[in-house]
């Protein structure tokens, strides 16, 4: 359970991301909070590390990945989303549907203003460990937002899902693995491009899994 504190601070690093794509520091927090000391900033983190919402990348000013969500309590602060069965992150694989399956996720912490175009996806392998997204976590996408340069997206190939990092260059889409047993780049058109990641829920049993 996170503390009122501990929400608006992951809401803050949610938003901060999405807005400029990187995550801001531990000083930004502690001026955007009005913290006395970046010690006060960096407990929270801690706090909130410990609770499995994110993860600290040592040795990186910016170091910080998202790793889950809150639990969703019933109300106007949860949404419900539906589960479309799997996705690959390793070598492309089916997506198999799953009607009427779907699950609750914090919308605040989760950074989403409503549930219009975005769906759930459970990762079966693990071509992405290297971005911290594991085999039974559940991805969630947002088929609306526009991607850019770097974030993670679902796309299909030949029928198939797969998981990966977009990269651009030169009006070029590549995807790629986040893993270097999977060294290939993939080229990709835009409009295979089926959503951009915007949560993760560690794991299944997670406790920010809610099945409806």
């Amino acid at each position: 359970m996170l503390t009122n504190r501990q929400k608006e601070i992951l809401a803050f690093l949610i938003n901060s991301h999405e807005a400029v794509g990187v995550m801001p520091s531990t000083r930004e927090v502690q001026q955007h909070f009005g913290f006395a000391s970046q010690t006060a900033a960096v407990d929270v983190i801690r706090a909130l590390e410990k609770k499995g919402c994110l993860k600290r990348l040592p040795g990186k000013a910016r170091g910080i990945v998202l790793a889950g969500c809150l639990p969703a309590a019933p109300g106007p602060a949860a949404l419900c989303l539906p589960l479309y069965g799997t996705i690959a992150a390793g070598y492309a694989g089916v997506s198999s549907a799953l009607p009427g399956d779907s699950i609750r996720v914090d919308r605040a912490i989760c950074g989403l203003q409503s549930a219009d175009g975005c769906y759930a996806l459970k990762v079966e392998g693990d071509s992405m460990s290297g971005a911290h997204i594991m085999e039974g976590d559940y991805v969630i996408l947002d088929a609306k937002r526009k991607p850019r340069h770097h974030d993670v997206v679902a796309a299909r190939l030949d029928g198939r899902m797969t998981l990966k990092r977009l990269v651009i260059e030169a009006d070029r889409l590549w995807l790629k693995a986040e893993n270097p047993a999977f060294p290939r780049r993939i080229p990709v058109q835009a409009s295979m491009l089926q959503g951009v990641m915007r949560g993760l829920i560690r794991g299944a049993g997670s406790p920010g899994l809610m099945p409806d």
